[in-house]
């Protein structure tokens, strides 16, 4: 990747924006103009999994992954933490990776999909399109919050390798590519946080607002069709007014890994057909 910054470690201490948050998130960029892209990981990963479209994308974007707290080179966070306080501190990180104020592209996998919905609900103005994969549509209450909460406590960070070997197909788990990824995120345990991806369990498990569900910007949902909440997508779809859904065909929760240049040939069309991207 072109142009890459990190942020080294971050200083203990909450601030006042983000009280149950340690520290500033860590952030990387690549590509040096464009519009800002975030990409918001999912659990168990880290911004990582977002590698091919960090390298792909900057051609066209100012493209920035962002460690989630307990994640990566980022912070702990503390019990109370909520989905809006880490929603803020993603603004926050991307705004110091790209001075702010342009309207940016938000990307987000699984919790980062819920994420990416919560960032463009604190700032519609500034929020230009959303891009969704590893998402759902599920009012009725989320049980596989309360499963992971469990899984954490009673394992700890060891318990990332059987969760991402849960948020790929098998197929793609079998191949030497997907071992590589299963170790490298594997290999950075001594950086994850078991309280911090408890507390995001639990932050996650609380009802959405309703009106993370209605953003102004554009939707698109690209989704696997081996991933358990494929079905979901669909409702999802229909509760976002204008929304389109693609289904990769083969591909598990975590689709831009498994099949990136898929997921970057939908995305591409998608944003130059809303205009987003000359």
């Amino acid at each position: 990747m072109t142009d890459a910054a990190s942020r080294g470690s971050a200083p203990q201490g909450g601030s006042a924006r983000h009280p149950h948050i340690s520290g500033p998130l860590n952030w990387e960029r690549a590509g040096k103009s464009g519009p800002p892209m975030a990409f918001i990981h999912p659990n168990p990963t880290d911004h990582d999994v977002w590698i091919y479209q960090m390298a792909h994308l900057s051609t066209w974007t100012r493209a920035v992954g962002i460690d989630l707290p307990g994640y990566g080179r980022s912070p702990q966070c503390t019990p109370g933490v909520t989905m809006p306080e880490i929603a803020a501190a993603c603004w926050d990180a991307l705004d110091e990776a790209v001075g702010g104020a342009a309207p940016a592209i938000l990307a987000g996998c699984s919790v980062g999909f819920a994420m990416v919905l919560h960032m463009a609900l604190l700032r519609p103005a500034q929020t230009g399109a959303i891009i969704l994969s590893g998402c759902s549509y599920r009012p009725e209450g989320k049980p596989f919050a309360a499963k992971r909460i469990a899984q954490y406590e009673a394992i700890g960070v060891e318990n990332r390798r059987q969760h991402f070997s849960e948020v790929i197909s098998p197929a793609w788990a079998a191949t030497d590519l997907g071992t590589y990824f299963a170790e490298l995120f594997m290999e950075r345990n001594d950086t994850a946080d078991q309280v911090s991806i408890i507390e995001m369990f639990r932050a996650l498990g609380q009802p959405d607002p309703k009106e993370i569900f209605d953003p102004a910007a554009p939707v698109l949902i690209i989704s696997g069709s081996e991933d358990s909440s494929h079905e979901s997508s669909f409702r999802l779809r229909d509760r976002i007014a204008g929304s389109e859904l693609h289904t990769i065909q083969g591909a598990g929760h975590a689709c831009n890994l498994e099949q990136p240049w898929e997921w970057d040939r939908v995305a591409l069309e998608w944003l130059r057909r809303k205009g987003v991207l000359g």
